[in-house]
């Protein structure tokens, strides 16, 4: 009998719900909630959309949700933008490491939709 190995993914998947990461057991299919309320959340959200315009896999935010997010994408490219001036000022190693970790901070943070 052959064994099979099994691989972890490379890049989490992020909740469908809550945007935060979901653990990848390596077995079967990728869960696509991180926990069973954002599951929960997620069929409310269909339900109150079925039989409406509003495709099924729609994502709605609120006004605050949406505000947030845009500011978040704001600090991600004001982020981006510092690594690149500090690169093009030929700025010690030291400075553009503690940029790229901002940068990588502020990118997490983005990737968050809830």
């Amino acid at each position: 009998m052959r064994r099979v190995e099994t691989t972890t993914r490379r890049r989490p998947q992020a909740c469908g719900w809550c945007g935060q990461p979901v653990p990848d057991s390596g077995v079967g299919r990728r869960r696509l909630y991180c926990k069973q309320s954002c599951r929960q959340r997620a069929y409310e959200q269909r339900s109150v959309t079925q039989g409406t315009s509003v495709p099924d896999d729609a994502l709605i935010l609120s006004r605050g949700e949406v505000d947030a997010l845009v500011d978040r994408l704001f600090t991600l490219r004001c982020a981006a933008e510092d690594v690149a001036t500090a690169v093009a000022e030929a700025a010690p190693h030291d400075e553009l490491a503690d940029l790229c970790r901002e940068l990588l901070d502020r990118a997490a943070e983005a990737e968050r939709l809830r």
